[in-house]
């Protein structure tokens, strides 16, 4: 598709972020891919603590590369009296204002919607959280993996026994809360277009990935035994999950219904009676009898290799994908083929980046630098009106 409009869904719309770890800044970055000037406001020396996570992308954090680019970085130390008339200026111009600091900090600092709104009442405060304000949990400090456990999540994944729960191998908990935050941010936006105010926006990372949890708590409702934790396969649907070829290497597949079912069995493991086999008739027999099935299966496929058996997959039309590693995921020939990668300068020099999903052939998402610490500083104050001498001054002072 060929972008025909230059402008950006969020061209104009300013964005102050208090932001550190994952949940905010993932949060900032999407609206920054719309053309938001988000303005990422860093604890002078430091920053962000996720830009020390670890040294992968040439001497940078991967956690903060992939949460970053295209924003600006000013040092500012919001504990300072000295910092506040910096605030307010930034704040003029703001259209949002997302933080995830830590419980109670934004309040203390004068920042909360409530202090803020009869001073800037278009301004759109999104708050993030690990709880959500009120409740018993309010205070509670909250980490990605804490909230996996809380939410129940932990108690789906991995595999059987008391021992076997696994984590998320990404920060899901993080990624859910800034995405939901992000469609706030987007709705408040559209709201405000119609009453000309800004609202609160209060988001939580343990409703978040509740609201994720949507099935396996339905699955449980009223006391019912929740599914069971089943590795890289599905607790109640089967089969679906990874299956070894004859060159041991894993395929993976899925069959939804009966009509795949007896495909599989006529096309895949040429044994059509197995499609009306008492003990596999119906998806919750198959499940009831997967560990008899799954040994069917790995007989059949123990003389094919992989390609073999993802080529009669295909032929079925039976869902199946590759089992991808980071490396093989960086080269996979479908994102090179949709022309999904692209390049962006960071302080380590120019690194690729994947485009946001969704292609919109009206415009090209912003792309651009991942900022070094406190980078735009001095800009973003001249801009403000501040003269050399007053930031030399601030610099001194350590407020910058």
């Amino acid at each position: 598709m060929q972008n025909t409009i230059s402008k950006r869904p969020l061209d104009g719309i300013n964005v102050i972020s208090l932001e550190h770890a994952i949940a905010a800044p993932f949060c900032t970055r999407q609206l920054a891919d719309l053309g938001a000037n988000v303005i990422k406001v860093e604890r002078p020396g430091s920053g962000d603590f996720a830009r020390g996570y670890d040294q992968r992308v040439r001497g940078l954090s991967s956690h903060f590369v992939w949460t970053n680019r295209s924003k600006q970085s000013l040092t500012l130390d919001l504990k300072s009296d000295d910092a506040k008339p910096v605030m307010n200026a930034l704040l003029e111009s703001a259209d949002v204002l997302v933080q995830n600091l830590a419980p109670g900090a934004a309040a203390r600092l004068g920042l909360s919607f409530e202090q803020l709104h009869d001073r800037y009442p278009r301004l759109i405060v999104c708050n993030i959280s690990g709880y959500g304000e009120g409740g018993p949990y309010q205070d509670k400090k909250a980490y990605d993996l804490l909230i996996q456990s809380e939410s129940g999540f932990l108690s789906t994944t991995g595999l059987p026994g008391a021992d076997g729960m696994s984590k998320a191998g990404c920060s899901i908990a993080d990624i859910s809360a800034g995405m939901y935050a992000y469609t706030n941010v987007l709705s408040a936006l559209i709201l405000r277009q119609q009453t000309g105010v800004g609202s609160a926006i209060d988001v939580s990372m343990l409703e978040s990935l509740v609201e994720w949890m949507g099935y396996p708590m339905y699955y449980a409702f009223e006391g019912a035994e929740p599914p069971p934790r089943a590795g890289a396969s599905h607790a109640t649907i089967y089969p679906y999950g990874p299956f070894l070829a004859g060159d041991n290497r894993a395929v993976m597949l899925g069959l939804q219904n009966e009509r795949e079912w007896q495909s599989f069995c006529s096309t895949v493991l040429e044994q059509p009676e197995l499609a009306v086999d008492e003990r596999f008739s119906a998806n919750y027999k198959r499940s009831e009898n997967r560990e008899e099935l799954r040994d069917l299966i790995h007989a059949a496929f123990k003389s094919l290799s992989s390609a073999e058996v993802a080529e009669r997959l295909d032929k079925a039309k039976i869902a199946n994908a590759q089992v991808n590693d980071m490396h093989a995921v960086w080269a996979h020939p479908q994102l090179e083929s949709r022309q999904r990668w692209t390049r962006i300068d960071s302080p380590a020099g120019e690194l690729p980046a994947l485009a946001p999903p969704g292609v919109n052939n009206a415009y090209t998402p912003r792309m651009d630098a991942v900022p070094g610490l406190g980078q735009h500083t001095e800009e973003i104050l001249t801009g403000l009106g501040y003269s050399e001498h007053d930031i030399e001054q601030l610099r001194r002072e350590s407020i910058i």
